[in-house]
C-alpha cells in the first residue's frame, strides 16, 4: 500500500498534511516493517500541533541551508514526528537520518513565531533512534570512541603523551597534507583536524579545591572545570579563576566532578547522560555555593536543563531543579553582578578591533547575548564590531562536526568568511567547539587571526599584561 492510496478524508488519524507533504517526498512512503516510537516519552503531539507550518526557521536552519531538502528542516522533520506517530511512516534507517542531520542549535526555537519548543522534540527524539534503529558498524564504532573517550578527563589524559609527541613530530602536517585519513575515515580525519595544540598546560590537574577572593568576598561560587575544556582549555579556566577571584568571588572547585553530560544528551544517550548529570549535582552537594559557574556554552545549556533532563527520576528531579536554578554562565554571572577590579588596555597605545562570535547553545540556548559584549566593552581601547549571519551555527554542535564532517564544513567556512568580513584583529569564542572549528577553517583558509575566550581577555585586561602579537 502506497501512502497515495490512503484516504485521509475517511481516517481522522492521518491528517492531509502529512500525506501532501509525503507525497513530495516518496523515500519515506514504505509502510513495509512499520515502527512507530515507542512508549519511553515520544515526541509530544501537543507540542507537534503547536507548527503551523509557517516556515520562518527554514532560513535560519543550518542544515537546511547546505543540503535544501525540506526534510532536513526544523519543520520538516516535525513533519516526519507525526507523521511516524500516527503510523504513516516508520521510524526507519530512512526516516533517522533527517533526525541526525539536526545539528540543534536551536536557532528555529528563537525565531520560531508560534513557540514551537522544537528543543524538545528533537531531545526526545533522538533517544527513540539510539534505541531503535541499529547502526552501521563504521557509524558505531566512532559513536563509542566518542561517548566512552571525551566525557571522561581520566580517560583523555594519557592520550596527551603521544598526542604532544604525534604533534611536535610534525605527524599532524603529513597527514592532514596527504589526505590518507580522509580516504579511509572521513570522520576520524575530522576528529583529527580539530585536535587542537597540545601544550604544557594540558598536563595539569591539580586545581585546588577552595580558591579565596580577592579583596573583599562578594559571593562564594562553584566552578565546573569541564571534560574536553578541562584538558584542552586549561589557560580558559585559569583565566576564569582569576577572573572571578579578583572580582571578589570566593570559588570552589569539587574534585569529584566529572561531564555535564551535554556530550550524550544531544546525541540520544540517555542512560549515560543521567549517570552524569546525577554525579555533577552530588559532587556539589552540601559546598553552600550562591552560584555555579560555567564558561562553556554548549555545557551550559545542558546544566540549566537538568530539571527537565532528570524530571522523572523521583530521587533527583528536585535535586535537579535546585541545581539548575543556581548554574550561571561565567559572563552572565559577572555582567549581572558587576565588575569590580580596574581594567587596562589589552594594546598599548593602540586601538583592538574585535568580533564576538555568538555560541548557539548561548544564544539561542540561554538567551545570553547582550552580556559578553557588556563585558568586552568595558575594555579600554577595545571596539566590537558584529558579523551578519551571527546566529547562524559554525558546524561545531557539540560532535556534530566529526559525525556530519561535509554539512559541519561547509558551515565553518561561511562562518569564518563572515567574522573575517568583520575586518576584526581578534575574534573572541565562548565555547570550546565553536574555537576548535573556527580555528580549523581560520587554518583552512591561511589566516592567522587570533582566537580567544572572553575570559582570557577579560584576565589580561585585569592584570595589565600587554601582549606582543596580539594583533
Amino acid at each position: 500500500m502506497q501512502i497515495e492510496d490512503i484516504n485521509t478524508e475517511n481516517n481522522p488519524t492521518i491528517p492531509a498534511k502529512n500525506s501532501n507533504f509525503l507525497q513530495q517526498n516518496p523515500h519515506l512512503k514504505s509502510l513495509a516493517n512499520n515502527l512507530n516510537f515507542d512508549s519511553k516519552n515520544p515526541p509530544s503531539p501537543e507540542l507537534i500541533d503547536a507548527c503551523v507550518h509557517c516556515g520562518f526557521c527554514l532560513s535560519t536552519c543550518p542544515s537546511y541551508r547546505v543540503i535544501g531538502k525540506e526534510m532536513d528542516s526544523p519543520r520538516g522533520r516535525i513533519y516526519t514526528m507525526n507523521a511516524i506517530n500516527n503510523g504513516v511512516v516508520s521510524l526507519n534507517q530512512t526516516s533517522s537520518q533527517h533526525f541526525d542531520t539536526c545539528l540543534g542549535c536551536l536557532a528555529c526555537v528563537t525565531t520560531c513565531p508560534s513557540g514551537v519548543k522544537y528543543d524538545k522534540l528533537i531531545a526526545a527524539t533522538r533517544p527513540q533512534v539510539e534505541r531503535n534503529i541499529p547502526r552501521s558498524l563504521p557509524d558505531k564504532l566512532i559513536r563509542t570512541l566518542i561517548f566512552n573517550l571525551f566525557p571522561y578527563p581520566n580517560r583523555l589524559r594519557p592520550l596527551l603523551i603521544p598526542l604532544f609527541i604525534y604533534q611536535k613530530l610534525g605527524f599532524n602536517k603529513l597527514i592532514r597534507g596527504s589526505k590518507f585519513l580522509d580516504k579511509i575515515s572521513p570522520r576520524l580525519a575530522a576528529m583529527e583536524s580539530i585536535l587542537p595544540e597540545i601544550t604544557i598546560d594540558a598536563f595539569q590537574d591539580d586545581y585546588p579545591t577552595t580558591i579565596p577572593a580577592q579583596g573583599e568576598k562578594r559571593y562564594r561560587v562553584g566552578f565546573i572545570l569541564g571534560c574536553v575544556q578541562r584538558i584542552f582549555f586549561t589557560s580558559v579556566n585559569m583565566a576564569t579563576i582569576r577572573v572571578l577571584t579578583a572580582n571578589g568571588c570566593e570559588v570552589v572547585i569539587p574534585k569529584n566532578q566529572g561531564c555535564c553530560a551535554a556530550l550524550p544528551e544531544h546525541q540520544g544517550q540517555t542512560e549515560q547522560a543521567h549517570a552524569l548529570a546525577k554525579q555533577m549535582i552530588d559532587s556539589f552537594t552540601n559546598t553552600g555555593v550562591d552560584a555555579v559557574i560555567i564558561n562553556a556554552a554548549g555545557c551550559g545549556h545542558t546544566l540549566k536543563e537538568y530539571g527537565n533532563i532528570l524530571q522523572d527520576d523521583s530521587e533527583y528531579c528536585e535535586k535537579a531543579k535546585e541545581f539548575s536554578n543556581k548554574v550561571k554562565d561565567v559572563q552572565e554571572f559577572l555582567a549581572n553582578v558587576g565588575l569590580t577590579t580596574k581594567l587596562f588596555p589589552l594594546v598599548e597605545g593602540e586601538e583592538l578591533t574585535i568580533v564576538y562570535q555568538d555560541a548557539c547553545h548561548l544564544l539561542h540556548g540561554q538567551k545570553i547575548s547582550l552580556e559578553p559584549r557588556k563585558l568586552l566593552r568595558q575594555i579600554p581601547g577595545l571596539k566590537l564590531r558584529e558579523p551578519i549571519d551571527a546566529a547562524l551555527c559554525c558546524g561545531s554542535a557539540g560532535v556534530y562536526n566529526m559525525l556530519q564532517p561535509e554539512i559541519a564544513d561547509e558551515l565553518g567556512q561561511q562562518k569564518v568568511e563572515n567574522l573575517l568580513h568583520t575586518g576584526a584583529e581578534l575574534i573572541a569564542s565562548a565555547n570550546p567547539g565553536c574555537y576548535l572549528q573556527i580555528k580549523k577553517h581560520l587554518d583552512l583558509q591561511g589566516k592567522k587571526t587570533m582566537l580567544m575566550h572572553p575570559m582570557e581577555l577579560l584576565d589580561y585586561s585585569i592584570r595589565g599584561v600587554k601582549q606582543e602579537g596580539l594583533i
